[in-house]
């Protein structure tokens, strides 16, 4: 197997410095950082980070942070209760349509699982994106993998991937898995565009789960019991928080959108710091902050 060549764009800077950012200000909140001490921090001058920062997020760093306020994340907890309450009463089939719009769900059947992905060639790349490098992985069925990571765990990422589907081929063909990356940095639902599969292979709970979590709209939030009231096993949210930890999907099966019933954000497999800034900037793209 081959090393990727390093990956990097504007894209990856950006996040890179965002993420940063954002991780500078959780540490000194008590001290309430003014903009000039966040630039320098990112080693750019003030103008240049406030450029930088609006045209990824859209917003402000100063609305960005007020996004993220533990007051803010329950008030998003409530609304998306809300929003899903009167997709309900308008007659949709499913809260999740807007959804299944762009990212179309297949699970492997039994028999697909026990083989280990026999028959099945995985493309697979490394690409930077809006929310930091990923690895993504895809068959002609559809995405079965995209992991975030970084370019010099490239190999132990791969390794992982071929002991999740043993009996499949593997090629490392970026310009396969190119499409995903370039939907994942401009618009997922963007006019006339097909939606995206995921192809996915996980226990009957895994899959219910998982399926629940596309019902999570752009910018909602749900709590773990949330998801577990959503797949009728009210007793289950530990077992959930387990499921939601294991998506092999990232962003496109949206698991960061889960968080704790406190407010509080929470953990999440690649980071919580790439959690924060994911829902940070999912909720600068609702009406009010565009």
């Amino acid at each position: 197997m081959s090393f990727p060549m390093p990956v990097s764009s504007t894209l990856a800077s950006d996040y890179e410095r965002v993420a940063s950012a954002i991780a500078f200000i959780q540490s000194h909140h008590h001290h309430q950082p003014d903009l000039a001490t966040i630039a320098r921090h990112v080693h750019l001058s003030e103008h240049h980070f406030q450029k930088l920062f609006t045209r990824w997020a859209g917003v402000s760093p100063k609305r960005f942070v007020q996004l993220l306020t533990l007051e803010n994340t329950k008030q998003r907890l409530t609304t998306t209760q809300s929003l899903l309450a009167v997709a309900l009463d308008s007659g949709l089939s499913s809260p999740s349509r807007l959804h299944d719009l762009y990212v179309r769900f297949e699970a492997m059947t039994p028999a697909d699982y026990r083989s280990g992905g026999a028959g099945l060639v995985i493309s697979y790349g490394l690409h930077p994106t809006r929310f930091g490098t990923a690895l993504i992985a895809q068959t002609d069925r559809g995405i079965c993998n995209l992991l975030f990571c970084e370019p010099h765990d490239f190999r132990r990422d791969v390794d992982w991937l071929k002991q999740q589907w043993p009996q499949a081929e593997f090629q490392q063909q970026p310009e396969h898995t190119q499409s995903v990356a370039d939907r994942l940095n401009q618009s997922l639902a963007g006019d006339n565009q097909q939606p995206l599969t995921v192809l996915v292979k996980g226990t009957n709970f895994q899959i219910q789960v998982w399926r629940a979590l596309l019902t999570l709209p752009l910018g909602g939030l749900f709590t773990y019991q949330d998801i577990a009231n959503r797949i009728d096993k009210p007793k289950a949210a530990r077992a959930v928080g387990t499921a939601i930890g294991a998506n092999p999907v990232g962003y496109l099966i949206p698991c960061h959108r889960v968080i704790r019933a406190t407010g509080d954000i929470g953990g999440y497999r690649w980071g919580p710091l790439r959690k924060t800034v994911m829902l940070g900037w999912e909720a600068a793209q609702s009406p009010e902050d565009a």
